[in-house]
């Protein structure tokens, strides 16, 4: 593994054969995807009075004791509420060999049900940032935004990412693989990644997203294609181009361009800045190799954005710039894309709700 980049799949089984990664139970195959590993959680959720990072020098399993209310056995389901904060320890852990850094993200479904998960270790000074040679245990926090929900040991609500050296890669390196592989349908605003706008004029309708409802049931996040949407969200509809997001809610919106991402590369949605408005864009950020791309069934897939308003109302207009992909080599080539060889919920996807609900 001396090459630099994004770790794919053929060498992430490698490193569970060779004991990098740990896991009690062991990995299952549908855990691992093109580019990354799925973590699933354990048996036990502390529920914690604020969230935290271990910091230098210090375990997670030594602040618990120190923010510990009560401790919920996950073993036959439990609901994690909304607006409270969860650190559940996750089947797997790390033995990372020196060179060799990780990132974590949640899940698409996990960010379009607005679940805020983080992946904390060890020592860790950053959310979701595996340190180089990194040896130890993971943990997922956990914070329902907008729903409760039902989670059951071994659900996989965030994934790992692995890496060597400097995969990413810079402006004129992004514009010469559009020219080569177009990258979106349209003109490209290449500036620190690929830009990507809003859709607030979507073909043939006045719908344009969805905001999620104040006050609903629990979702057991093993229910898939099972919840009426009007249970939990409200249409949003626009007329003229814009939306005016209210502070403290959750929408799903979609981009205005189709994306791919090539076999040979992957990348990760970042925010665009912060000074563009008074809102977040996205939880989950992770785009497989095959993402859109036709070798693996895409001709362009659009990115759904979760939206959360922050102190403000705020104008939000079609075609605003909200966001931008950052594009990463693979190591090697993958030898499962997204949407071709594994089971991938969202290629091809326009404006669409997680997998947990029905289908309009």
């Amino acid at each position: 593994m001396s090459q630099s980049g994004v770790i794919p799949n053929q060498q992430i089984e490698h490193m569970i054969a060779d004991g990098a990664i740990t896991a009690d139970p062991v990995v299952i195959p549908e855990q691992i995807q093109p580019a990354s590993l799925d973590l699933r959680l354990g048996t036990v959720a502390y529920r914690v009075r604020a969230s935290f990072l271990a910091g230098h020098g210090a375990r997670v399993a030594d602040r618990l004791a120190e923010f510990e209310m009560h401790r919920v056995d996950l073993s036959d389901g439990a609901v994690l509420e909304k607006g409270c904060v969860y650190v559940v320890p996750l089947m797997e852990g790390l033995a990372l060999p020196a060179g060799m850094s990780a990132v974590a993200n949640a899940k698409s479904s996990t960010g379009r049900l607005d679940l805020l998960t983080r992946t904390i270790t060890d020592g860790g000074t950053e959310f979701d940032r595996i340190a180089d040679g990194y040896t130890g245990p993971l943990y997922a926090e956990i914070c329902p935004r907008s729903f409760s929900v039902l989670v059951r040991p071994g659900m996989r609500l965030n994934q790992i990412r692995f890496g060597q050296g400097n995969a990413r890669l810079d402006d004129s390196a992004l514009a010469a693989l559009h020219a080569r592989t177009p990258l979106v349908n349209g003109d490209a605003v290449i500036d620190d990644g690929l830009g990507f706008s809003v859709d607030l004029r979507l073909p043939d309708t006045t719908l344009v997203g969805y905001r999620a409802k104040p006050h609903t049931g629990v979702i057991d996040l093993d229910n898939i294609g099972y919840y009426a949407p009007a249970d939990y969200w409200e249409d949003v509809h626009s007329n003229n181009g814009q939306i005016i997001l209210d502070p403290g809610a959750f929408y799903i919106l979609v981009s205005r361009e189709a994306v791919t991402i090539p076999p040979d590369h992957a990348a990760e949605m970042a925010p665009y800045l912060a000074m563009v408005g008074e809102f977040r864009v996205h939880y989950a950020g992770f785009f497989d190799p095959g993402f859109g791309h036709d070798a693996a069934g895409g001709a362009g897939s659009r990115g759904v954005l979760e939206v959360r308003c922050h102190e403000a109302p705020f104008v939000l207009e079609h075609g605003q710039v909200v966001g931008r992909l950052v594009y990463e080599r693979m190591a090697e080539p993958p030898t499962q894309l997204y949407g071709a060889d594994i089971a991938s919920n969202y290629q091809g996807q326009g404006l669409k709700l997680s997998k947990h609900f029905k289908t309009p």
